[in-house]
């Protein structure tokens, strides 16, 4: 493979690299919708930033097949409600623009409490953004967890 082919590591890569945890890189791009066939929907998970009227800002992690349920997160993390961070404050928020927003990411520059989907538990792998548009990483649920310091529960709604 030519040196120019070869991509540079996101961020989310290189602070993975540097704590030892396994992942696998991917283009991906899960908005557009074209998924190579190996890769099923309910796999890839996405990443969103709420703000809760109690926390702050939050993330909530969910398969791109289904609903963040808002009210289910709402009480899981001690607030009376919780809402979708507009696109035009996400990046101040959470340091990524919409599609890009990653737990991995978020998690170094922020303590926001993060929850994802009991779902995960049912795969081995799922997928998250890398960071970057069109770049993804599958990645072992529970150690994703362990590492972001993030709680299982349903989320769906």
């Amino acid at each position: 493979m030519s040196k120019g082919l070869k991509l540079k590591k996101t961020l989310v890569e290189q602070i993975l690299d540097k704590a030892g945890i396994a992942y696998d890189s991917l283009q991906l791009n899960a908005l557009e919708g074209q998924l190579p066939d190996h890769i099923q929907p309910e796999m890839i998970f996405k990443t969103l930033a709420l703000t809760g009227d109690k926390t702050g800002p939050l993330i909530g992690l969910v398969p791109i097949t289904e609903h963040l349920s808002e009210k289910k997160l709402a009480k899981l993390s001690g607030n009376k409600k919780v809402q979708m961070i507009p696109q035009k404050n996400l990046q101040k928020t959470t340091g990524y623009i919409h599609g890009a927003n990653n737990p991995i990411g978020i998690r170094q520059k922020h303590a926001f409490p993060i929850f994802i989907d009991q779902q995960a538990l049912l795969q081995p792998e799922i997928i998250v953004s890398a960071g970057e548009g069109g770049r993804s990483i599958q990645i072992n649920s529970q150690e994703l967890a362990e590492f972001v310091q993030a709680q299982f529960a349903d989320l769906k709604q």
